[in-house]
């Protein structure tokens, strides 16, 4: 129950992350033209306002993510790593099967035949007019 409460607020708080970047003013760009945000608050109360909520909501993440890990089920961890283990071992047996050399085909490589024949002869060039 732990669990699915801390990933239902993580997800929350990085929707909220998502935000919080989108919000904040640009400092140039096309993003520059459409920042609204600013005429609501001061344009100072409103860049500090959004990085301590940006900051809070990181850390928010970061301590949700170590409540979540220690609150899951050690019985469901336990067979989910068996499960794990099992797929790793059918994985490393398929690897080595396909690994395995096959036996090349030799083909028999024909002896040169020695030929007292003399080679042809090229045409000397001829030299240029």
């Amino acid at each position: 129950m732990l669990y699915t409460i801390c990933i239902a607020l993580i997800l929350i708080a990085s929707v909220l992350v998502i935000l919080a970047v989108l919000v904040q003013n640009p400092k140039s760009g096309m993003a520059a033209n459409f920042g609204a945000s600013n005429q609501v608050m001061g344009v100072r109360e409103t860049t500090h306002f959004l990085e301590k909520f940006t900051w809070a909501m990181a850390i928010a993440i970061v301590v949700l993510s170590l409540v979540a890990t220690l609150a899951m089920d050690s019985t469901k961890v336990a067979e989910s790593n068996s499960e794990i283990a099992k797929d790793a071992k059918a994985l490393q047996e398929r690897v080595l099967e396909t690994e395995a050399p096959a036996a090349m085909p030799q083909a028999e490589i024909p002896a040169a035949e020695s030929t007292t024949e003399a080679p042809a002869e090229t045409p000397a060039a001829q030299p240029s007019k």
